[in-house]
This record gives structure tokens, sequence and C-alpha cells, in this order.
């Protein structure tokens, strides 16, 4: 009976060591999957970290296509623009007038 007494203290401690040990394995293995999460988030947006710093994708658009765009919102623009103001001596910007 008196040996168990004085292993008791030990006992608990180790315990106690176990259970801290424990919830610090816990708490590593949440924030390794909380960041693999983010990385793959990360990932479907085109942004790569990586030990040499962060990479950037850019989607890939050729020369055409953005020549396409860029003009049709020069087009749009152009079309719904009005100067009520402004009076073209070429006739531009003038409503249709109605044939007669």
């Amino acid at each position: 009976m008196g040996s168990f007494t004085q292993l008791l203290p030990l006992l608990i401690l180790l315990v106690v060591v176990g259970v801290g040990v424990w919830v610090g394995l816990q708490i590593y293995l949440y924030t390794n999957e909380l960041a693999d999460r983010g990385k793959k988030k990360m990932e479907k947006k085109n942004i790569v970290f990586s030990k040499d710093g962060m990479k950037v994708g850019v989607k890939e658009v050729n020369d055409e296509d953005y020549a396409d765009r860029t003009q049709s919102l020069f087009v749009k623009a152009w079309s719904y623009t009005s100067f009520p103001a402004y009076k073209s001596r070429l006739g531009w910007m003038k409503e249709a007038e109605p044939p007669k």
C-alpha cells in the first residue's frame, strides 16, 4: 500500500501529460488538414504555394480572342452613348429620319 501511494503522483502526471500530448496531436492534425483544404481551394483558383513562393496561374488568351472581346466592348460602349448637346457637321450621332 505504501508503494502505491508513492506511485500515485507519477501516474497522475503521466495521465495529464498523455492527455496534453493527445490534445496537441489533435490540434496538429486539424491544422494540417485545414492547410491542405486551403491549398486545394487555392489551386482551383490557379494559385499554387511552393517552397519558392506563391505562383499565380493566368488563363491563356490568344491575341485574336483578346482583340475580339476588346472590340466588342468598344462597340457596345459606342452604341449606348449619346451626346445630347453635340451636333456633328458630318451627320454622325443623328437618329435616323423616317423616309418621306
